[in-house]
């Protein structure tokens, strides 16, 4: 549906033709923002800025959650100006991200901004001369506080990223967070590789615990592009894709959060679980993570009887024995003295950051994608998200423990709707994207809302292909929890939100 101000797209994944996007004057961009984000239930899927010869298109893309629409509308600027724009952020604090981006990409200029700093430091960035070593880390005076370095090396073996921490104490004044250090360029990647199943290798690389659901929604993209509709089968198989993959970090997120309690026992009775979850995954398709599983059009490895029964055994084991490991977790009162009132996130703070999936969830905001934009499976199982308003280590820890017992049940659910169903067929890797068009497609990662979007010119080809990780609106939900909190608290409550580096680091 098409008004003056905005296309609304009903359903997800989307395509449309790129002029059929309205533009408007900065001004009017603006105030419609400002109309739109006067409804907490909406938010900023993704705004970005597409480069044209001759201009600069800028694209916003609003969730507009209890509608269960997307709301897209654009401005554009001359590239023979210099241009410099009023902040959005200044009055909605979740464009932060966004604008910072944009500047350090294209050296947009957005002179009220409270915080333009670098976001990724990429190779192609505007001012090549604005290095790491260069970043303007905020600073507190006073003689009784002092500050505390973590990184850019992590300890384990996860990501590369650096903690800035002020202190008084122990206790936590203020923390920021530098990443960028890899400089990967999978959104360029993409747009040079003309081979679909490469671009499919890539799209479950962006995270790599999240490769199921990146390439759900690079696939949906795609396939959206070229204006093809998938089986009722391969919906049904993507749909228990990403729930088992919901389901295996979750449980290894538990053992995790035990691990920085010294919880031992939960820690390897949950890491467990975990390698029996994954195990079944590579059962499926011969990859523990998922890669290689989800493919444009079709699929190498259809969900045989043989597949669903081994989900079927191995699921009602691991329901049996998490029931049993997270009832010992949250009856100990050693554990919950550690986790209760711990790394608090409010409901204001996480409407005002954008937070997605179980960072909002936690802090009590209704943000899921299988509720608010449906597709696949999710469109016929009118899901009701876990929502729990405490926001604090508990509230993520019992998070993760509600939503595999309901992914456990739903992949029950669609095993039994897979008997009915017809037959998959074969990838295809040669599919055609329509010209001079723009399409949308989101799914809800284990961590949250995955975003995937992309531009193509008038024959085709794609111009520009923008990722939106869950983790790039979640950091700062990090960096609020640790306020006020004693510094020796803060691997807890990081394991609570497990965030992604390599999904921040485009």
């Amino acid at each position: 549906m098409k008004n003056e101000k905005y296309i609304e797209l009903t359903g997800q994944p989307a395509m449309v033709k790129l002029d059929a996007i309205p533009v408007l004057h900065y001004t009017g961009f603006c105030v419609l923002i400002a109309e739109l984000m006067r409804e907490e239930t909406n938010h900023c899927l993704n705004y970005f800025v597409v480069p044209f010869p001759d201009k600069y298109k800028f694209i916003c893309c609003i969730g507009a959650d209890e509608k269960k629409s997307i709301l897209v509308f654009s401005h554009e600027q001359d590239k023979k100006e210099t241009i410099s724009l009023p902040s959005l952020t200044r009055m909605h604090f979740q464009f932060h991200i966004f604008e910072r981006e944009i500047h350090e990409n294209y050296g947009i200029d957005f002179p009220d901004h409270p915080w333009l700093k670098p976001v990724r430091y990429p190779f192609n960035r505007h001012d090549r001369d604005d290095i790491m070593d260069h970043y303007p880390f905020y600073s507190i005076g006073g003689e009784e506080l002092h500050e505390v370095g973590v990184g850019p090396i992590h300890a384990g073996i996860i990501e590369p990223g650096h903690f800035r921490f002020i202190c008084n104490g122990e206790k936590v004044l203020h923390l920021e967070i530098q990443l960028g250090y890899q400089h990967r360029g999978a959104e360029d990647c993409i747009i040079k590789n003309s081979n679909g199943l490469k671009n499919a290798v890539l799209a479950e690389s962006i995270a790599g615990d999240t490769a199921i659901g990146h390439s759900v929604c690079h696939a949906g993209l795609v396939e959206a592009l070229g204006g093809l509709t998938i089986s009722d089968t391969l919906s049904l198989e993507r749909t228990i894709a990403l729930e088992l993959e919901r389901i295996a970090i979750h449980i290894g997120d538990t053992a995790a959060i035990c691990t920085d309690i010294a919880y031992q026992f939960g820690q390897v009775v949950n890491e467990a679980l975990r390698t029996i979850v994954i195990n079944t995954i590579q059962f499926w398709c011969g990859n523990r993570f998922g890669k290689g599983l989800i493919r444009t059009g079709g699929t190498h490895y259809p969900l045989t009887p043989l597949v669903a029964e081994e989900i079927r055994k191995n699921l009602k084991e691991i329901r049996e024995r998490y029931r049993q490991i997270t009832g010992r977790i949250f009856s100990m009162s050693s554990i919950l003295s550690r986790f209760e009132g711990t790394g608090k996130v409010t409901l204001r703070q996480a409407s005002l950051i954008g937070a997605v999936g179980m960072a909002a969830r936690s802090s009590g905001l209704k943000r899921d994608v299988r509720w608010s934009h449906p597709s696949l499976a999710y469109s016929q199982l009118n899901y009701d998200p876990v929502v729990i308003p405490r926001g604090d280590v508990w509230a993520r820890a019992m998070m993760r423990t509600l939503e595999v017992e309901k992914s456990i049940e739903m992949v029950f659910h669609l095993l039994d709707l897979m008997n009915v169903k017809s037959e998959n067929t074969a990838p295809g890797y040669d599919i055609k994207p329509e010209p001079d068009a723009f399409a949308i497609s989101l799914a809800e990662g284990w961590r949250g809302e995955i975003c995937h979007t992309a531009v193509t010119d008038e024959k085709g080809k794609i111009l520009h292909y923008k990722i939106k990780d869950p983790s790039l609106h979640n950091w700062m939900a990090l960096a609020l929890a640790v306020r006020g909190q004693e510094i020796s608290d803060f691997p807890l409550c990081n394991k609570s939100f497990n965030l992604s580096y390599c999904g921040n680091d485009l």
